[in-house]
């Protein structure tokens, strides 16, 4: 109603996360093949409780999954979200070795976004992680090079830095 075109980047950590299984001893390209899997499925799940609210969604697959969603495909993507329907991404990049912040600043590029918000556990960007650290204290406004500067990983560097790069 407000006349903006919305897309979203799913991750899939809460089912599961290819760094974690690296660190017990997966090799790391499968285990991030098997959080991307993650993504298409937290994904669909997205589309249903979007569409029992009434919202038209797509989900397009940077894997090709043709008989679960649609394969990720730039233009498609635009005309979908030209027509009012939300368009919901999933698997990443579809590589192994990138992130879920990664696969977002490279779609909000690609879509032309003008802000890219990424929704966490955590209210906004602090100097450590609160959860951590009692004294943290959070950012009101913080510049691209201050994130990598600082180290503050609310996103990974690369995907920062793409951001930057890109005026996103």
């Amino acid at each position: 109603e407000a006349g903006a075109e919305i897309c979203l980047v799913i991750g899939g950590g809460n089912i599961f996360r290819g760094v974690a299984g690296a660190a017990k001893g997966m090799e790391r390209a499968q285990a991030d093949s098997m959080g991307m899997l993650a993504t298409v499925m937290n994904a669909l799940a997205m589309q249903s409780v979007l569409e029992n609210i009434g919202v038209p969604t797509r989900v397009q697959s940077a894997l090709n999954m043709d008989a679960i969603c649609e394969p990720y495909i730039r233009r498609r993507a635009h005309r979908h979200m030209e027509k009012g329907r939300v368009v919901i991404f999933a698997a990443g990049i579809g590589n192994p070795f990138f992130t879920t912040d990664t696969g977002a600043a490279l779609r909000a590029i690609e879509m032309n976004c003008d802000a890219l918000l990424k929704g966490t556990q955590v209210d906004g960007v602090y100097t450590a992680d609160p959860k951590l650290d009692a004294t943290a204290t959070r950012y009101h406004q913080v510049a691209y090079q201050e994130l990598l500067a600082k180290d503050l990983r609310v996103m990974d560097s690369s995907a920062v830095s793409l951001m930057r790069d890109n005026n996103v």
